[in-house]
């Protein structure tokens, strides 16, 4: 007998009959014999109506009674599931954060979990009940309620499935796996059978929307099996897991990511000395703003130019501390544009040489200009103007050869 944790997200449970649907998934696996700890998100569009009902009454909510409010949505959903699940025969339960408890900090509106209490669940378990629990939010050290902000349900499904040791925890969502690249811009993406934690992690942090970065971290962490299945139809989704030793032999490149809400800050003619870097980064960072690609040009006359990148909707927000720190700064000019960050992925890239030329060379074919250039160990990602976007992401799935199944990936199934 397995012990898996599923999860599912607000558009398996967006209406009633959706969470019928959830419920005879559920009954299957238990007839198959695993026991079943099941992690809810708010119904589609719930969230936001109560985060609407909140601006209504005041632009900047209380975030301790936000949490209060927007946590309602996934108890609503645990409760419905619930019922569906009792009235089949199936013996449920169902948990708030605050009743597991799944404990967190104090941050409201995105706490972060520090430890479970796992004692509760297990023993519906052995008394052969499915257990439901509401994803998306704990309780602190005070006993307030608290929510681990946007797709925090992921988290909560990793968290409760490291806790417990589960054999594996499936998140089910309205796409079937991991694909190559987004379907939707390159009709030929594949779905893949399986890729690794550190692939998928910069999968999602440079803008696939599969999974949320932090359940990915978490799962990576504590070493427990994920899978990315469909909610509407049968199939065995990606498997998420740890690198196998042949997996560096296998395909060069996993995917192709994308993030269209980039934004380009050039900051010219700041003093070319040592702490420049800090002075315009420091203050960006201390307001919790993330930077990504980051470029300094050669000085020339004592003067340099510096330029990063940042997500668009913290742009405004970054050009407003930049010109706080930097007004003693004779002669700077604080410049920016929108741009489309596009990356290619792939653990084979350790053992594998030419990947940056046959980037380039594939942009290059299509007059795709690069702005900029960040690499790591399994990723490189370019700047480029937003509208060849889609156009990259296709010429550089056809020049990795990502539609076609690599001759050693039926080792990984």
């Amino acid at each position: 007998m397995a012990l898996i944790v599923h999860k599912y997200g607000g558009t398996s449970m967006g209406s009633v009959e959706r969470i019928e649907n959830v419920a005879e998934r559920l009954v299957k696996a238990r007839k198959a014999g695993n026991d079943i700890v099941v992690v809810v998100s708010a119904m589609s569009g719930e969230t936001n109506r109560l985060l609407g009902l909140a601006k209504d009454i005041s632009e900047r909510p209380t975030p301790r009674e936000l949490d209060v409010l927007l946590s309602s949505g996934e108890q609503a959903s645990m409760s419905l599931l619930a019922m569906a699940l009792n009235k089949r025969g199936y013996p449920a339960v169902s948990y708030t954060g605050t009743q597991v408890a799944i404990h967190t900090d104090r941050a409201y509106t995105k706490a972060r979990i520090t430890h479970i209490d796992h004692e509760k669940i297990r023993n519906d378990l052995s008394l052969g009940r499915v257990v439901v629990v509401a994803g998306f939010q704990g309780v602190d050290p005070d006993g307030n309620i608290t929510t681990l902000g946007r797709g925090g349900s992921d988290t909560t499904a990793v968290a409760l499935a490291a806790a417990l040791k589960a054999d594996e925890c499936q998140i089910y969502t309205d796409v079937d796996g991991v694909y190559t690249t987004d379907p939707r811009v390159e009709r030929r993406a594949r779905k893949l059978d399986r890729i690794t934690f550190e692939e998928m992690l910069e999968m999602a942090s440079l803008g696939s929307k599969v999974l949320q970065i932090r359940a990915v971290e978490f799962a990576g962490k504590y070493q427990v099996p994920l899978r990315v299945l469909s909610s509407f139809e049968e199939g065995e989704g990606t498997l998420i897991s740890l690198e196998e030793e042949n997996a560096v032999e296998s395909a060069i490149v996993r995917g192709i990511a994308f993030s269209r809400d980039e934004a380009q800050i050039n900051v010219v003619d700041v003093p070319d000395e040592p702490g420049i870097a800090y002075k315009i980064l420091g203050p960006v960072g201390d307001a919790n703003i993330n930077v990504d690609m980051i470029i300094q040009n050669i000085g020339e006359r004592g003067k340099t130019d510096f330029t990063f990148t940042v997500p668009r909707a913290d742009y405004d927000a970054t050009v407003e501390v930049l010109q706080e720190h930097l007004s003693d700064v004779e002669g700077v000019k604080i410049e920016g544009s929108n741009i489309a960050k596009v990356s290619v992925v792939g653990v084979g890239m350790r053992s594998h040489t030419a990947v940056a030329s046959t980037m380039f060379a594939a942009l290059a074919k299509e007059g795709v200009n690069i702005r900029m250039i960040s690499t790591s160990e399994i990723k490189i990602s370019v700047g480029i103007d937003g509208k060849y976007l889609e156009l990259a992401v296709r010429a550089l799935h056809s020049a990795f050869k990502l539609d076609e199944p690599p001759v050693e990936e039926s080792s990984f199934a």
